[in-house]
């Protein structure tokens, strides 16, 4: 008897995808991945091997139910995400689940590790989704096994090359996720590197990221604010539509008449040049005063990069 409440979740709020519904098609914690900073803890059967872990008609009831209840209260749902607490691909009944869902009108999404998107079957399943999110945490093989910590089968230059290889066939959104920890993965030169693969993909949106929950380990520490600032402009010198996933979902570039908030706002998504804080406050009839503040409230950093001065979210 499967509990259909387990198999869904929200709708909750994401900056990426409006309001969406969580689907839980892997039992936790079964994955190909141990990330180090993993917030659901240690991998607990960590596997490479597609395979059913429930009925595709169990998963449709289950979201059938919280659609329905959601209309009932009002609430919107823009994705239906498999997002679990594990790799979702590893579900082998994926493109089924995708199709059983399909008729409810709703656009799906996938967010995977894409451990195994150097499996024809795993590109051509994703491929029936309307948005996918690939992590790439590392593309040296030395970082990547000690950030994502890898089951012993997998290859890296695989899974770069698959990635490269569904970014020219997929006709819907691709993003990519890169977790940046501290003093592991987010010097300068492993930076250019990620960047280096992420501009040669095909219309794809880059989010910059840390660890904002507890990790899997202690030793996991997220990236400075320097270090994440350093990563955004690198990622734009090479042309990367770049953004940050901090954990803060506020009014992104809304303006509200609120200028702190707006502040906090905008610098959560993407650092500001300095003359950009300038027209800013111009507009909003404010002034630096109110950054001041900011800054010695803890809520607002000042950094720079190749001798600009840039103002970034406290993360």
């Amino acid at each position: 008897m499967t509990n259909y409440d387990l198999l869904a979740f929200g709708p909750v709020p994401s900056r990426r995808l409006g309001h969406s519904l969580g689907i839980n098609n892997i039992p936790p914690k079964v994955c190909s991945y141990s990330c180090a900073y993993c917030q659901v803890g240690r991998t607990l059967n960590m596997q490479t091997k597609r395979e059913e872990f429930y009925k595709p008609e169990e998963i449709l009831k289950s979201i059938e139910r919280k659609v329905k209840d959601a209309k009932e209260i009002g609430e919107e749902i823009d994705y239906l995400t498999l997002v679990p607490d594990g790799e979702p691909t590893l579900d082998i009944n994926l493109a089924k689940e995708i199709k059983l869902l399909k008729p409810l009108g709703i656009k799906i999404a996938v967010i995977s590790n894409a451990s195994l998107i150097w499996q024809k079957d795993v590109q051509d399943d994703l491929c029936k989704a309307d948005w996918v999110s690939l992590k790439i945490d590392a593309v040296s093989e030395d970082i990547w096994r000690r950030v994502n910590r890898p089951h012993k089968s997998l290859q890296l230059d695989k899974i770069l090359q698959g990635i490269a290889e569904f970014s020219h066939t997929f006709n819907g959104k691709i993003n990519t996720e890169t977790m940046l920890i501290q003093n592991i993965n987010d010097n300068t030169e492993e930076i250019e590197r990620i960047a280096d693969f992420i501009g040669g993909l095909k219309n794809v949106k880059g989010y910059i990221s840390i660890p904002t929950r507890p990790p899997a380990e202690k030793w996991v520490l997220p990236a400075t604010e320097h270090s994440v600032n350093r990563a955004y402009q690198i990622f734009k010198e090479k042309s990367i539509d770049a953004e940050y996933l901090i954990g803060y979902e506020g009014n992104a570039f809304a303006f509200t008449g609120n200028i702190e908030e707006d502040l906090l706002s905008i610098t959560s998504v993407h650092p500001m040049r300095e003359e950009a804080v300038d027209e800013f406050l111009s507009k909003a009839n404010g002034d630096w005063t109110t950054v001041e503040k900011l800054i010695n409230e803890n809520k607002l950093i000042k950094t720079a990069y190749k001798n600009k001065k840039f103002y970034i979210r406290k993360l």
